[in-house]
């Protein structure tokens, strides 16, 4: 599960609460008081109902390619994701880089979730793949 390195505090989607994109259609920063331990990551929820949603089937709302770029799986590529480029797409959830990256995927959502679909999650275990986060590129 991508969670930030620079921050230090093994947060997944940089603390936002996965399951307020399903109920209330946007991005909620998750509460420090309201966490659950799942996937090698720390979840935060708004409140105590999505909290309880999301450990009754937290698959149901964490993000694809554990959570990096959609737009970046889709180029056999690994990015950071930021909370605010998101879309949910048959029922799941993709974060993107930016909304930049967001606006180019969502020229062929489908297409580029079939390339995403292809390289995750056998990308975590390529020598060599280049990795973007917003401190720039770093080759794993």
């Amino acid at each position: 599960m991508y969670t930030d390195p620079e921050a230090g505090d093994n947060l997944a989607i940089r603390g936002y609460d996965p399951v307020a994109y399903f109920v209330e259609g946007k991005p909620v920063e998750g509460e420090s008081s309201l966490q659950y331990q799942w996937n090698g990551a720390t979840w935060q929820f708004a409140n105590e109902a999505n909290l309880a949603q999301f450990t009754a089937n937290p698959e149901a709302f964490a993000p694809q390619y554990g959570g990096y770029c959609a737009k970046a799986l889709s180029d056999n590529n690994l990015a950071s994701s930021i909370p605010e480029a998101w879309k949910i797409v048959d029922g799941k959830l993709y974060l993107n880089y930016s909304m930049e990256a967001q606006e180019e995927w969502l020229q062929d959502v489908p297409g580029k979730i079939a390339k995403g679909d292809e390289f995750w999650p056998g990308i975590l275990e390529t020598a060599g793949v280049i990795y973007y986060d917003t401190v720039g590129a770093v080759q794993l």
